[in-house]
């Protein structure tokens, strides 16, 4: 990971944050693309906030680096959704896949569904299929784009649209920060931007299949993602703060 001296990150990180705050989406992509050029990767979980990003990150440079994590769960409209993105705008996504020894020494000790049992197996199983690989698909970077809201959790209204991530020793953006759901359902319609079919059915957050579930009226966006835990828990990890 790209590290230097703490207290110059955070200098970097906060004149950054100053200089993105309160412009548009795609203001803060472009110029973020520009400063950072190859050193700066966009990580996709192929949600209707990220395919909102994907959609802007076309119009400005195909080029730019994107990827996604195949934990091995995910549901059939999540793969088929990498590729009506791939072939709707021209460009590429990377792919991660986590370490299939590691998975295996797993699930022979734990069981295939160990994330039901305890949120100690939840996130060591997040841990071997999203972590690890994220580790890997920011390698060599200096700065990662999400497609976090602070609308979308409670664990998410502090964030700011430029973020010192010490976890994985870059700059994280996220430029949709001050979203509604509203907005990015607008954004989609009037783009004709391919989402997740899934969204048609009720599922507001979609990851692996056997820990997403469909969302009823009222509930809080994330309630169908691990539904079995308390609210407080609702992070795998990857973005850890």
């Amino acid at each position: 990971m790209f590290r230097e001296d703490s207290a110059e990150n955070h200098h970097k990180t906060e004149a950054l944050q100053k200089s993105l705050q309160g412009k548009p989406a795609d203001t803060s992509i472009a110029a973020v693309l520009k400063e950072f050029g190859d050193h700066i990767t966009f990580s996709s979980s192929m949600g209707a906030e990220d395919q909102v990003i994907a959609s802007l990150i076309a119009s400005i440079d195909k080029n730019a680096n994107i990827f996604t994590l195949d934990t091995g769960r995910l549901f059939q409209e999540t793969y088929d959704l990498i590729e009506r993105t791939r072939s709707r705008y021209g460009i590429e996504i990377n792919i991660f896949f986590p370490n299939a020894i590691r998975v295996e020494k797993m699930v022979n000790k734990k069981g295939i569904n160990l994330f039901y049992e305890s949120i100690e197996n939840r996130k060591q199983c997040c841990h071997v299929r999203k972590i690890e690989p994220l580790q890997r698909a920011l390698r060599g970077k200096k700065a990662w784009i999400t497609g976090l809201r602070r609308e979308q959790s409670p664990t998410r209204t502090n964030l700011e649209v430029a973020e010192w991530d010490e976890t994985n020793g870059l700059i994280k953006i996220n430029p949709l920060i001050d979203w509604t759901e509203e907005d990015v359902w607008n954004y989609i319609r009037e783009n004709n931007v391919p989402y997740n079919k899934l969204h048609d059915k009720g599922f507001k957050s979609i990851g692996c299949l056997p820990c997403t579930r469909a969302v009823k009226p009222g509930e809080d966006p994330r309630a169908g993602r691990w539904w079995w835990e308390n609210q407080g828990h609702k992070e795998c990890g990857l973005h850890k703060r």
